[in-house]
């Protein structure tokens, strides 16, 4: 049976004007990814996986590569406990940047971007 999900918050004092969804990646990844983002935005963790808030709909024309998983609403599935934050930025906007990620998990993942969804028949 799968666990509740628990949503990531975001600190007092933030907004979130854009929405907010998160991308979580093993938890290997993440020291890995941090200097290859311009801007590093709320980063959560629990013992397996970093959570990276992300505005809504950052997974439009995006195939978020596995082991990466988009959550939207930010919402984690089968939590036990919320991860807990590890950066917070500075300023009131929680977001890491979408496209900058993206391509930070598709270097550490080994897979080529991919821009835009196939239509389908």
């Amino acid at each position: 049976m799968p666990g509740p999900l628990r949503r990531l918050l975001v600190p007092e004092g933030m907004t979130v004007p854009l929405g907010c969804d998160a991308v979580s990646v093993p938890a290997r990844f993440g020291p890995l990814m941090l200097p290859r983002l311009p801007r590093v935005g709320c980063v959560y963790a629990d013992g397996a996986h970093w959570w990276w808030i992300v505005p809504t709909d950052s997974d439009v024309a995006l195939d978020w590569p596995a082991p990466a998983r988009y959550a939207t609403g930010a919402f984690v599935p089968d939590a036990p406990d919320a991860p807990g934050l590890i950066h917070k930025p500075d300023g009131t906007l929680p977001y890491t940047p979408p496209i900058p990620l993206y391509l930070a998990v598709c270097r550490m993942t080994g897979t080529t971007p991919v821009w835009t969804r196939p239509i389908s028949a």
